[in-house]
């Protein structure tokens, strides 16, 4: 951003208008029915991102064009059908997960800017939502983020099988419905911050999420940390994070 004579000397220019200005000097961008803080990666050192639940499609549009014009990556999250099919005719270039629930658009091709890896372990096949959910925030972050899914307890021999891998990570991403033990299990063989995902997978006791939740929040391992009920994103924002401090650029 400039400073404030360049800008004004734009407008007087006809460089850029009354808009584009204000944006410049307040770095907060106005559509009426959203406030972008264009300032957010400068604090945070991660760029704004997009919840998609409960905007119009002509919404997300037009935000995701604003803040393109503005940031190297745009992320937005729970994307619906609806969304990711108006996403893609209005702005082809984005790639969408429709797994994930997902829609990225990147400047340049998302590539590992540090060393090492994000492990992402999930419970079981169901959980794989929310573990694509939180590996494609992993790589929108600059890291790597492998998946290492269905190693749940009820058939634990598979974890063991894919530990030296985990154990390998910088950090972890342990993702579990059902009542949600595995976190617990992880914790206790590894040396690394686990961040531990309760999904809403399970039968009616598991009262869409609460007891996988209440398990990870009681875990006697050390090194827990529990983000909310299906936060794939949240999980891989902080994965992301403690990797960055860990080995930076």
């Amino acid at each position: 951003m400039g400073n404030v004579k360049e800008v004004l000397a734009a407008v007087q220019a006809g460089a850029i208008s009354l808009e584009e200005a204000e944006e410049q000097l307040t770095r907060i961008s106005d559509l009426g029915f959203a406030s972008l803080d264009l300032e957010r990666q400068k604090r945070t050192g991660f760029p704004e991102v997009i919840f998609s639940a409960g905007k119009s499609v002509d919404q997300l549009i037009s935000i995701f064009q604003r803040l393109m014009g503005h940031q190297s990556v745009v992320l937005a999250t729970r994307v619906s059908q609806e969304q990711r099919e108006g996403l893609l005719q209005a702005i082809p270039q984005i790639h969408s997960d429709p797994e994930a629930g997902i829609a990225i658009w990147s400047r340049e091709p998302l590539q590992p800017q540090r060393s090492g890896y994000v492990a992402i372990v999930t419970a079981g096949t169901s959980d794989w939502r929310v573990a694509q959910e939180a590996a494609w925030t992993v790589r929108c972050f600059g890291s790597e983020a492998r998946v290492i899914a269905d190693v749940g307890v009820a058939g634990i021999h598979r974890l063991f099988n894919r530990l030296d891998e985990i154990r390998g990570a910088c950090a972890i991403v342990c993702v579990a419905g059902m009542e949600g033990a595995l976190a617990s299990v992880v914790a206790g063989l590894v040396d690394k911050p686990v961040i531990a995902v309760p999904t809403s997978v399970g039968y009616g006791a598991n009262f869409g999420g609460m007891s996988a939740l209440l398990t990870m929040l009681n875990s006697c391992a050390n090194g827990v940390a529990v983000v909310n009920i299906d936060n794939g994103f949240g999980a891989g924002y902080m994965a992301g994070m403690i990797h960055r401090m860990a080995l930076p650029e």
